[in-house]
């Protein structure tokens, strides 16, 4: 993203449409962009594989992470908690040999952890856990102008990261945590332009 983009706000793709300038190309971006980014996502699973890839995409782009989320979701079969918190030793070397993910040691035992973590939660509990920290109502903050406007932390995604290392996560800090919420539309975050807000 150039300079002007992130001071002037929203741009406009080749389809006329006015988007977070992130948002705009390429397809993949656009792609996620419109259909999922900052949609409400409830359920163990789903908000698993959005913690998961929040967290193996720290240090690297999202495009990376978004051109390998199939590949992602074949090796952790489909993030389904309860599978994931079984993988053994063998699952590990498995996946440190999957050219279909980003292979970081640190970041596959972490998502392994995490999900025998929550695998001894009630169903639902992870669901209930996140969104009881999402900011009342989602659109009751100003809706920002410029990508400059939205930022990296907030309390609610401190305090988030804090509960979920609490309960025995790892690999999620406040910035990660702010990502998942608005990925999974705890916040809308798309600039107020845009045509997906």
């Amino acid at each position: 993203m150039d300079d002007e983009a992130r001071t002037t706000g929203v741009a406009v793709g080749p389809d006329g449409l006015a988007r977070c300038p992130w948002g705009t190309t390429p397809e993949e971006y656009r792609v996620y962009h419109d259909e999922e980014w900052g949609r409400p996502v409830r359920g163990d699973d789903a908000l698993f594989e959005r913690l998961c890839l929040e967290a193996f995409q720290s240090g690297l782009s999202w495009l990376t992470i978004l051109r390998r989320r199939e590949g992602f979701r074949a090796a952790f079969e489909g993030f389904r908690i309860g599978r994931v918190a079984a993988f053994d030793e063998a699952d590990q070397a498995r996946l440190l040999a999957d050219t279909g993910i980003i292979r970081n040691r640190l970041k596959i035992e972490a998502t392994i952890a995490n999900a025998r973590v929550a695998a001894d939660w009630a169903e639902g509990e992870l669901t209930e856990l996140v969104w009881s920290h999402a900011p009342g109502d989602r659109d009751s903050r100003p809706a920002p102008r410029r990508v400059t406007d939205v930022p990296a932390t907030t309390p609610e995604s401190t305090a988030l990261a804090r509960s979920l290392k609490q309960r025995g996560f790892r690999f999620v800090g406040p910035t990660t945590a702010y990502a998942l919420m608005q990925a999974c539309g705890l916040v809308n975050d798309h600039l107020a332009d845009c045509h997906a807000r």
